[in-house]
């Protein structure tokens, strides 16, 4: 690895003083993200019992990136950068560096070149995406080769092989696939239909060390459990975008074959006592997606419906929760920004999954508008998952200030989604409401207010999770270059996992946060004090459990 990093500096220092002598022929960008914690140990609300609380006290994460572009090439290069990072396990604490990623991408007539770190998908991701989320750690790069070619002007065929990244090295199991591509216009240009279709079909081949280990699981498990794994799992599917006027449908059907799946609530019973955890179960799988969308005059529509069943694909079967993902499954849950609003999130089902969405969207005039959406999430035996009715009305009076306020409810399986056993279904309401007063071209003031109802857990005599919830937000900002706010989130009405002190009453905590935001042309900086209640962290339908924290918070943001 070293050696690699070493060469991977040379070439680039080679290519950089290259452009000093062409300073007219290539250009040279990139951007660094760097964050720091200062861990402050709060064992009330259960910021305490992990390395970072207990004796390190400091964590950093930091990515750099740098791109050259010259002489027809592309090159990228990315240093990471791990000190007592919570990232990849919020309760451990990692430490590494390295490159992170590196590419060199080239085009000669039809045929494009890709090598190195590969980020790219199939469709909507049903069947391969490599990604990056950094909140949650997930870096899913192929680390490979790209091939593509333009067999004609809007229909190109793709090709690429390689492994999964795995922080500073790959995973063993080997990825390829393919896919072809097209673009097919209807009518005239005034009043023309277009057609983009697709297919794809990617393989996974499983690498010895990770069959051995499936196979030595399996033979601890009953007979009537056991089967016979497969070195090979190939995933196939076709989708299209149909557009005509103000409308637009996708549509993707995939089919994944038989292979050794984990079911997180699989069960197996040895010496007549059932066990219920993680369980490897060999089945086929196939996922069903649609999006339909209209957007005319003022009105919005978008309408999404998925069927999931048994479409856990991985690197290798052994890979658990947000590890070693080789596609992505599109969330049907709204995503929501409000503090409380997203307190609760619904993260996709890969083993079974029935879900629609609609989201509606008006606007009376330039001054008040509407929103309306509504979630439908069970799985395939019918048991409630997810439910939710979000309704915004915003008003803009004359370019001085915007008023929104809206309602939120909420129904969220917590033993499903957070492993939780015996726990009731989640009950919320929550009232919301966002005012925003500019002074004038520079100076503005942002109030939030939000209030969550939560259902009572009739077997604990007490409400249910943490209970209820009063949030408040004031947000100063002093155009372009400072922002400040204050906040804090008030357990009112404590639950029955609310923290309890010495004599055993449940304590009515605070958990508030200030921020200081300081932007100078591409450089933003910022310094926070965070105390902050357990809960889920979701990005684009991701998800995972992340423990209270309590600290400071410094991060800088830079772009050249």
């Amino acid at each position: 690895m070293k050696n690699a990093i070493v060469l991977t500096l040379v070439l680039f220092c080679s290519i950089s003083l290259a452009a000093q002598e062409e300073p007219s022929g290539g250009r040279i960008s990139g951007n660094l993200e760097a964050n720091g914690n200062f861990f402050m140990r709060d064992s009330l609300i259960g910021a305490a019992n992990t390395p970072q609380y207990d004796r390190q006290l400091f964590g950093a994460d930091a990515w750099l990136n740098l791109n050259y572009s010259n002489w027809g090439f592309d090159f990228g290069l990315r240093f990471d950068l791990f000190n007592n990072s919570n990232l990849l396990n919020p309760t451990g604490s990692y430490t590494d560096q390295g490159i992170g990623n590196w590419y060199i991408r080239k085009k000669i007539n039809k045929l494009g070149i890709w090598v190195g770190f590969i980020y790219d998908q199939i469709g909507s991701g049903i069947i391969f995406r490599a990604y990056e989320e950094r909140p949650l750690l997930i870096d899913n790069a192929l680390t490979g080769l790209r091939l593509t070619y333009d067999i004609a002007p809007n229909w190109q065929i793709k090709a690429f092989t390689g492994r999964q990244k795995q922080q500073f090295s790959n995973y063993n199991s080997i990825i390829k696939g393919f896919s072809a591509e097209g673009f097919v216009a209807l009518g005239d240009t005034s009043k023309s239909i277009t057609l983009a279709p697709g297919v794809g079909v990617v393989n996974r081949t499983l690498d010895d060390p990770s069959m051995n280990a499936l196979v030595a699981t399996l033979n601890t498990y009953p007979l009537t459990d056991t089967f016979t794994p497969h070195y090979n799992v190939y995933a196939f599917s076709a989708y299209n975008t149909l557009t005509a006027g103000a409308f637009s449908w996708y549509v993707e059907g995939a089919y994944k074959t038989e292979e050794a799946l984990n079911d997180p609530f699989g069960e197996i019973v040895r010496d007549s006592v059932t066990i219920v955890g993680d369980k490897f179960i060999s089945k086929p799988g196939t996922v069903l997606y649609t999006s339909l969308s209209y957007a005319a005059g003022g009105f919005g529509l978008t309408l999404e419906g998925k069927r999931t069943e048994n479409f856990s694909f991985r690197t290798r079967p052994q890979e658990q929760l947000n590890r070693g993902l080789v596609n992505f499954l599109p969330p049907m849950a709204r995503v929501n920004t409000y503090r409380l609003n997203a307190r609760y999130n619904a993260a996709t089902q890969e083993l079974g999954e029935l879900a629609f969405q609609a989201d509606v969207r008006y606007s009376l005039n330039r001054n008040l508008k509407f929103n309306v959406h509504y979630s439908f999430i069970d799985d395939l035996e019918k048991t409630q998952l997810y439910r939710e009715l979000y309704v915004e009305v915003s008003y803009k009076s004359k370019q001085k200030w915007t008023l929104l306020g809206g309602i939120q409810m909420q129904r969220y399986n917590q033993e499903r989604y957070e492993f939780k056993p015996d726990v009731p279904i989640v009950e919320t309401f929550t009232p919301f409401a966002d005012f925003l007063y500019k002074f004038d071209r520079k100076k503005a003031i942002r109030f939030e207010a939000q209030y969550m109802l939560i259902g009572d857990d009739k077997k604990a005599g007490f409400k249910q999770d943490y209970g209820d919830w009063l949030f408040g937000l004031v947000e100063f900002t002093l155009a372009p270059h400072w922002s400040f706010t204050a906040a804090d989130m008030f357990n009112i009405q404590p639950g029955k996992n609310s923290p309890v002190d010495d004599s055993g009453v449940k304590k009515k905590l605070h958990y508030p946060r200030i921020d200081v935001f300081y932007t100078y042309k591409t450089n933003r900086f910022s310094l926070s004090y965070v105390k902050q209640v357990e809960g889920v962290v979701c990005t684009g339908g991701i998800c995972r459990l992340e423990p209270a924290f309590s600290g400071m918070k410094m991060t800088v943001n830079s772009t050249f």
